[in-house]
């Protein structure tokens, strides 16, 4: 079960119990589990929940409870028996609005020749009870709602209520109310209240309470049009959006959403043809979710527009099951990253609302995973934001991903599909507990061979990165990458999609802070192209390895240019050694590698240009902290990954002594740190300092030669200045550890292998040492055209004469300054020589 429901209110534990033990006036009248038992019908925004219930002598008595302290409150009693369908109480919990039909069908029929009103709309003074004023009295269904203050402030001497008519209109009534006798409120006004229409010839209604916000649904010639109205503490309301729509909405009377809930009517409703429910998030996701009455019998059908975006995505999901009871329709809940669908007994999709280009980030389960304890029937509402209203049962819920099922969810899977979507939002819950990110990790190192289309350590730094900076500044979840795929071309079983592209909305108000600056700005991000806006690491990859060839090639850029470069990488180091003051288990060596700094900087750079052309509101400061901060973040997550795999195999913190073959364990950690470093080649990332000496070290004790060779030749294995070192300081010279040296020493850069080969005191190295030395005098001199004079410069004069014009060439170039390891390794014409007869007589076997 992915999805956790925790209780927070139960009608029958929370309320009957309180009515039991009230007077002979509010007590139930009967206990049966029938229409006569209390139900809901409404929630208000500061969570309070108006329900109603019969008492004695079938009066209709209204409650109000209070979640915070778990109380119960009589709020009215009608002392006639009433059928209920509306209800809402003002913030200061002084008026209390009321719908409700006059009569049932049956009394109706009896009073053909009385005409009377079918439904009237009270507004009751509570605060003592007092006044009844009629708001409306006509033959078509009202919903009442009080608005409510977005933040908290004093009482508010007027109350707004908003009045939905089936008549297909919307007003707003203002209340003013006064205080008598220091304790009685009272309204004011005598006469009619004022009141101003909000909206004409809907179809559709939609209340955010969280938001104060209204969206309907008006048909248009061509196109229905979704509008919303925000409505604001100072009484006034605009229009501050138009979204055209592409669903076609058969007009078959008015349909509310979140304007409470009626028992009775939703008893007597067949499927309902059109289930319409709008979702927005803090990120400025706007989401349009639609399912209609199937066509096939085995077969839903169900639509998210995501209007943020530009386009929307149909799904038809063939049904399985024919023993499980036939269901109403699909419930629509907000996760808030997330929309779920859910069909009991059948489905759950959660849809990512944040990244819904890929079908890869969508959940799709069946079975056991989809199921939701104590939710087996369709009259579920998502009020707001990870909450859920079982209306049938009288319950409410907080919902969430429960991150156990979600890890062996992840665990279980054996589709790619599957592991990348839950991986994603694994990583999306990974703020609120370190734990998550061990098991993560554990599930990666054990499954980099099992994941065909992805990389699981790509997806993982990447997303990790993105989830971890993105809440620090607006827009920067624009321009940062949160995936390494570039596009999908897998397909789920059992569902399938269209994807279209639809209208962007249309902002009617400017400047606007909150979600609509969110939307705003994901609205811009898409007619700008934005795959373009996220960074890119092509341009880094292009200028480091022309840096690195530049480097061979001795064609240094300007000192300036590489000295902030590398001003940038010793900062971000000092940055990550800062946030590790404990002593990691990984015996990483804090060394001088040339290319990782070089990248590191250059990451800095890039990346700090990229933001500087898309966040010209944030300072300099700031964003050198965001770069400092991410390629910190990036290199400590690597260090993370090897401090869990060392965790999990028992290594040990010491550094690696070469002269010892490594075990099984040794070997594990040796091919999870090839999968990283083929990980960050890919995405141009850098590596922890450190890493390639380890990496390399592990690789001379797991290895046979033969591989070790073909790994440092194919660039599995990069060879360092401090691994080389120590690979001479750890190994004797015995004939095979001189092949291996040997080995190595071939194939180490020319500037570290010039280094390191001083500190071997061997033949073999003395002939290298030679070779090296006359090889760069020679092409010193091969462009350079000179007359040699005969000098002898030798004690002794051996009669082998290619030797002795080799020798009296190379004096003479040392005489023009020409020998690159003159002043530092006393390598000379002389030393040539003696090396070059030793060698040969060692050759003779002299």
């Amino acid at each position: 079960m992915l999805l956790q429901l925790s209780a927070e209110f139960d009608l029958q534990s929370d309320v009957v119990p309180w009515l039991l033990a009230q007077g002979p006036a509010a007590a139930l009248d009967t206990f049966e589990k029938s229409a006569a038992n209390p139900y809901i019908v409404n929630v208000e925004r500061n969570g309070k929940i108006i329900y109603t219930w019969k008492g004695s002598g079938r009066n209709t008595c209204i409650g109000l409870y209070d979640p915070l302290n778990k109380q119960n409150e009589h709020l009215y009693t009608f002392e006639k028996d009433l059928h209920i369908i509306s209800c809402s109480i003002n913030n200061e919990k002084t008026l209390l609005a009321v719908s409700f039909l006059q009569s049932t069908k049956e009394e109706r029929v009896n009073q053909l020749l009385q005409p009377v009103s079918k439904c009237l709309t009270l507004v009751i003074e509570i605060h003592p009870v007092n006044n009844v004023r009629v708001l409306k009295a006509v033959d078509t269904c009202i919903r009442v709602q009080f608005l409510y203050p977005v933040a908290n402030r004093n009482p508010f001497p007027e109350s707004h209520l908003l009045l939905i008519s089936e008549d297909k209109y919307i007003e707003q009534f203002h209340i003013h109310v006064v205080t008598e006798d220091h304790h009685k409120v009272v309204i004011q006004n005598s006469g009619q209240l004022p009141r101003d229409r909000v909206a004409d010839d809907l179809i559709w209604a939609q209340w955010d309470m969280t938001e104060q916000r209204l969206f309907y649904i008006v048909p248009k010639e061509s196109r229905n049009i979704l509008k919303c109205v925000q409505f604001y503490p100072d009484e006034n309301f605009n229009l501050i959006l138009e979204a055209p729509l592409d669903i076609s909405l058969r007009d078959t009377g008015l349909k509310f959403v979140n304007f409470g809930y009626d028992y009775s009517q939703d008893q007597e409703m067949e499927p309902r043809s059109l289930n319409l429910q709008v979702f927005t998030s803090k990120t400025g996701s706007f989401c349009l979710c639609c399912s209609q009455a199937p066509d096939i019998p085995m077969e839903v059908t169900y639509s998210v527009s995501f209007l943020h975006k530009g386009y929307s995505k149909t799904f038809t999901v063939a049904l399985q099951r024919t023993d499980y009871p036939q269901v109403k329709e699909v419930a629509f809940l907000n996760l808030d990253y997330y929309v779920a669908v859910y069909l009991p007994g059948h489905f759950l999709h959660l849809l990512n609302t944040q990244h819904p280009d890929l079908m890869c980030y969508n959940l799709f389960l069946t079975g056991e995973d989809a199921r939701i304890n104590v939710l087996h029937k369709s009259s579920i509402q998502s009020p707001f934001k990870s909450a859920v209203w079982d209306c049938c049962s009288g319950r409410m819920f907080t919902v969430r991903i429960n991150e156990c099922s979600l890890m062996k969810f992840l665990c279980n899977s054996k589709l790619d599909s599957d592991r990348l979507a839950a991986l994603h939002c694994a990583l999306l819950h990974v703020r609120n507990t370190t734990d998550l990110e061990m098991q993560i990790i554990q599930w990666i190192s054990e499954n980099l061979s099992t994941c065909y289309t992805f990389d699981p350590l790509q997806e993982f730094i990447i997303a990790s990165l993105y989830w971890t900076m993105c809440p620090e500044t607006s827009k920067l979840d624009k321009l940062l990458p949160y995936t390494s795929l570039l596009y999908w071309n897998g397909i789920i079983p059992g569902i399938t999609c269209i994807t279209d592209i639809i209208s962007l909305p249309e902002l009617k108000v400017h400047n606007c802070k909150g979600f609509w600056e969110k939307l705003t700005l994901n609205l811009e991000c898409v007619k700008y192209a934005e795959p373009h806006l996220h960074y890119n690491n092509n341009v880094l990859r292009r200028e480091w390895y022309k840096l690195l060839s530049d480097e061979k090639a001795e064609e240094r850029r300007t000192t300036t240019y590489l000295r902030n470069i590398f001003e940038n990488a010793k900062k971000v180091l000092s940055n990550l050694a800062a946030w590790n003051l404990e002593e990691r288990l990984v015996p990483l060596f804090q060394e001088e590698d040339y290319q990782q700094r070089l990248l590191i900087g250059l990451m800095v750079a890039q990346l700090k240009d990229h933001l500087m052309r898309h966040l010209q509101y944030v300072g300099k400061m700031k964003i050198d902290q965001i770069v400092l901060d991410y390629v910190s973040k990036l290199l400590d997550l690597i260090c993370r990954i090897m401090e869990a795999v060392w965790r999990k195999y028992s290594l040990q913190s010491c550094v690696l002594c070469l002269d010892e073959r490594g075990s099984v364990a040794e070997f594990s950690a040796f091919h999870i740190m090839s999968r990283i470093l083929e990980a960050a080649n890919g995405m141009c990332m850098p590596l922890p300092p450190g890493f390639h000496t380890l990496h390399t070290g592990l690789g001379v004790r797991c290895l046979p030669l033969h591989t070790l060779l073909h790994y440092i030749d194919n660039g599995v294995l990069q060879l360092t200045e401090t691994c080389a070192i120590k690979l001479l300081k750890d190994l004797d010279n015995t004939e095979k550890n001189e092949k291996l040296k040997f080995s190595i020493f071939t194939r180490l850069p020319e500037a570290i292998g010039h280094k390191v080969s001083q500190l071997w005191n061997h033949p073999v190295n003395s002939n290298f040492i030679a070779r090296n030395s006359v090889k760069l005098l020679l092409d010193k001199l091969r462009n350079r055209q000179h007359n040699r004079p005969v000098v002898d410069r030798l004690s002794v004069h051996v009669e082998f004469l290619p030797l002795n014009y080799l020798v009296d060439m190379l004096a003479e170039v040392e005489d023009q300054g020409l020998n690159p390891f003159e002043e530092e390794d006393n390598v000379n014409a002389k030393f040539v020589e003696e090396t070059a007869l030793k060698h040969t007589m060692m050759l003779l076997g002299l």
